[in-house]
């Protein structure tokens, strides 16, 4: 931030202005974007599927979920160590939406704040038209925001198909109008409140900070004292000839959390950096640099460099990593088709005169892919065929069969007159039409009836 002939650029209010702008284009575009009906990201719990990078799977493939977990916990441990509440200022859907009512809809557009640079004062207007119209503003905005959350859960196009029936979708209006209600209690309301003494963020951030973690902090050494060690303020104004701090108190005014930055770090600071351009305004009529600055306590305090390679960014950095590679190979194997193998009540069935023994299996498959397929399946096992079904399925894109399996053996593997026989086999099973891409082996057993067994069931 460079001072000249008296005046400093303010940067950091119009670089958040265009990360908001930016984020909010993507959050309202991300469900729209499809790819042979897939979705960029979405966890749809009506038809329980998860599509992440226009991939779709079923929940029995949710194995993925945990790298997920994994990649956004680690993502916020990383992005706080480095840069402190980075999230709170500059991509938090809460600052997003104050921003947009206290900043755009009540100064800018309907005046009933006449500065934007004083966020500590409400306005006094009462009952008005302006405090009605900005409501009904921010409540069709809020709707807006309801909606494209939902839209991660139900996708778009079936989220305006269900509101043309909203008596069979009962639940879906329920959860809107009580996400947009929140909203609008939470925006007007609630405000900053809900940073400072609701978000979990907030008790948690401070623990994750170190002396190189970049925070939003005040140049004590040139500004001057303000509060003593304990946090009690000395003077509104430094006293000492060298304190550069003129004591205006803009950068108190314009904090949207309504703290004194002045006072060092502190949990309700959401790194908005509204203090900082406070600050650079003033002291740049005066031809200097800000007192207030987006840096980390060891270049402030001792002069040093901010070392951002260091043990903790580089293990984060190194966890992300392997999560996000633990992401990319697990969803590199996806399963076309799923298939689930259960034994029946009847464990054998004596057929022949004894010369065939025959298993009962039931089969669930189900087709996650996209296109249709015909399923058949082998035994691995050479002396086991196939006795039922002898047609190939037919399953849809996305359907669901239980099919009743019959193996049968003509071959005897009875090891035992009294014990029956558990002989461990193979199920490969695959799609006809693409027998070389679409394959899953299931292990399962087939039982062979102890010899004794078959003597009484001839008998």
């Amino acid at each position: 931030m460079a001072c000249t002939n008296g005046s400093c650029e303010v940067i950091y209010s119009k670089k958040r202005y265009i990360g908001y702008a930016i984020l909010t284009l993507i959050a309202l575009s991300l469900p729209f974007l499809r790819i042979d009906g897939k979705h960029f990201f979405l966890l749809n719990f009506d038809k329980k599927q998860l599509h992440l990078l226009f991939t779709s799977f079923d929940m029995q493939e949710l194995y993925l979920m945990p790298f997920l977990l994994i990649l956004l916990f680690l993502g916020i441990f990383f992005m706080t160590t480095l840069g402190g509440r980075v999230w709170c200022g500059w991509s938090c859907p809460q600052t997003i939406f104050r921003v947009i009512y206290r900043d755009l809809i009540e100064t800018k557009l309907l005046g009933l704040r006449k500065n934007i640079n004083n966020k500590q004062k409400d306005p006094k207007e009462g009952f008005s038209v302006k405090k009605i119209l900005a409501l009904f503003i921010w409540a069709l905005l809020a709707l807006i925001a309801a909606s494209n959350f939902i839209w991660y859960f139900i996708p778009p196009e079936d989220f305006f198909t269900y509101l043309q029936s909203p008596s069979e979708h009962k639940t879906l209006i329920g959860f809107l109008a009580g996400i947009t209600a929140f909203l609008i209690y939470d925006v007007i309301i609630l405000k900053e409140e809900f940073c400072v003494y609701i978000c979990p963020y907030a008790r948690v951030q401070s623990v994750m900070f170190d002396e190189d973690t970049i925070q939003t902090i005040y140049d004590e050494k040139r500004g001057g004292q303000i509060y003593d060690t304990h946090g009690n303020m000395i003077s509104t104004k430094p006293t000492g000839e060298s304190d550069e701090c003129t004591g205006c108190e803009a950068c108190v005014r314009i904090c949207p959390t309504h703290i004194d930055i002045r006072k060092g770090m502190q949990l309700e600071c959401i790194n908005c950096l509204e203090c900082a351009d406070a600050c650079t305004k003033v002291m740049g009529k005066l031809g200097k640099e800000t007192l207030i600055s987006w840096t980390s306590p060891n270049h402030i305090v001792r002069g040093d460099k901010t070392h951002y390679l260091r043990f903790r960014t580089i293990a984060y950095g190194v966890a992300l990593t392997l999560a996000l590679v633990g992401l990319l190979l697990m969803g590199s194997t996806k399963e076309h088709m799923l298939l689930n193998i259960n034994r029946t009540s009847q464990l054998y069935k004596v057929t022949d005169d004894g010369k065939n023994i025959e298993n009962a299996y039931t089969f669930l498959f189900q087709n996650t892919d996209s296109k249709d397929h015909t399923y058949y399946f082998e035994v691995t096992n050479g002396n086991i065929m196939v006795k039922k079904p002898s047609k190939p399925i037919i399953l849809k894109a996305g359907e669901k069969s239980k099919e009743v399996i019959i193996l049968s053996s003509s071959s005897s593997f009875s090891k035992s007159k009294m014990e029956d026989t558990l002989l461990p086999i193979q199920i490969k099973a695959y799609a006809t039409d693409s027998k070389e891409e679409i394959v899953v082996l299931r292990d399962t057993t087939f039982i062979y009836p102890s010899i004794n067994t078959i003597e009484t069931k001839l008998k």
